[in-house]
């Protein structure tokens, strides 16, 4: 009998409550390997909070997750994901670190003490910088970037490890219509061509039907979870959305 793959993350009866609240409401799903999943839902609908749930920085209430094929308590190689975390920290102009170092920080990882970026890792950099159209730039000091520019350093610094599993917590936030575009290009090539998992947090629901495998949507609880041709023939999310509006995410209509 053919051996069934392990998915790269398995949730199954996930809670989580904050101050008697449930704020994630058991939530079972699996992520397999080369999947683009698009993580969408309301202001508060809980993306964020799975997000750092599936990362090991918030405890569920109840539940249970394995991320490639560990829980995140006992998850070792996190050289094998890049996660890029909703908000930027505001940098300091004089922060003395620049573009090109900023992303070889991401190479870290998988060192061991000393933890130092070393000469032999200078092609891997050179490529993440070129991925995110950032070579101009890389002597810059990262404080003197636009939120933009910086949103496209950190993008970089995600990628530079090369990783399995990409994690972005909506990465477009300060990105220019243009870049924005360029971006979903280039996480769909990564996807496609490299085989990279992606989950991708969005408010974009009317875009991420474009270049996603799947959704999610989530509402403290999972409303949909499928791909896009399931979303668009399914009833449940006609009455959800009402039918010119399924049929918009979907663009299986174009």
């Amino acid at each position: 009998m053919p051996v069934t793959p392990t998915p790269v993350i398995a949730v199954e009866h996930l809670s989580l409550e904050y101050k008697s609240v449930e704020v994630l409401s058991d939530l079972t799903f699996t992520v397999q390997a080369g999947d683009y999943i698009g993580l969408v839902g309301p202001n508060g609908s809980g993306k964020s909070t799975l997000i750092k749930v599936l990362l090991g920085l918030v405890a569920p209430s109840r539940g249970d997750v394995s991320m490639l094929g560990s829980s995140p308590s006992a998850f070792k190689e996190w050289r094998r994901i890049g996660y890029l975390p909703q908000r930027i920290s505001f940098f300091n102009p004089y922060f003395p670190g620049t573009v090109e170092e900023i992303v070889g920080l991401g190479l870290l990882s998988q060192k061991r003490f000393p933890k130092r970026i070393a000469s032999s890792d200078g092609e891997r950099i050179k490529k993440a910088l070129e991925l995110m159209s950032i070579t101009g730039i890389r002597h810059k000091l990262i404080g003197e970037l636009s939120g933009g520019q910086q949103q496209r350093v950190l993008i970089a610094r995600a990628l530079v490890n090369e990783p399995e599993l990409l994690i972005l917590d909506e990465p477009t936030t300060a990105l220019d219509p243009e870049t924005r575009e360029n971006f979903f290009s280039l996480m769909h090539h990564l996807n496609k061509s490299k085989g990279i998992t992606i989950i991708l947090v969005t408010h974009d629901i009317g875009n991420i039907g474009r270049y996603a495998s799947k959704m999610l949507y989530l509402d403290k609880r999972i409303i949909f979870y499928g791909g896009f041709d399931e979303f668009c023939l399914s009833e449940t999310m006609a009455r959800f959305f009402g039918v010119s509006s399924q049929h918009l995410i979907c663009h299986r209509h174009d």
